[in-house]
């Protein structure tokens, strides 16, 4: 196993007990080992013309970069957003057993 074989997904959004709960069906679904909430960030951003700054919760997944495109599809069924913040971020490197363990707790794609 190499590192490019996980990736760490980031996504956003406006109500951190959603997020949360989002956050566990991935981890149940196996499409994601962990992942780590973050509550209080601000996002300013451009949305249909203006620009907008609120308040919203950030979780960072662990997972393989193969079930990225899975992920991406169960958050757009089970976001609030019309277009939610999904994104996925290489691994330059880590502890090899940790990436073991995230390889183990994920599904195959």
């Amino acid at each position: 196993m190499d590192d490019e074989e996980c990736c760490e997904v980031v996504i956003t959004a406006d109500d951190a007990d959603r997020l949360r709960a989002l956050t566990r069906t991935l981890v149940e679904e196996r499409l994601a080992a962990c992942g780590q909430t973050v509550t209080g960030v601000r996002s300013i951003y451009r949305w249909a013309g203006e620009v907008h700054d609120d308040p919203e919760a950030r979780v960072a997944l662990h997972t393989r970069r193969s079930l990225v495109p899975a992920v991406v599809e169960r958050t757009r069924a089970l976001h609030t957003y019309e277009v939610p913040c999904v994104i996925a971020l290489p691994l330059l490197g880590g502890n090899p057993d940790y990436l073991r363990w995230v390889v183990a707790e994920t599904r195959q794609p």
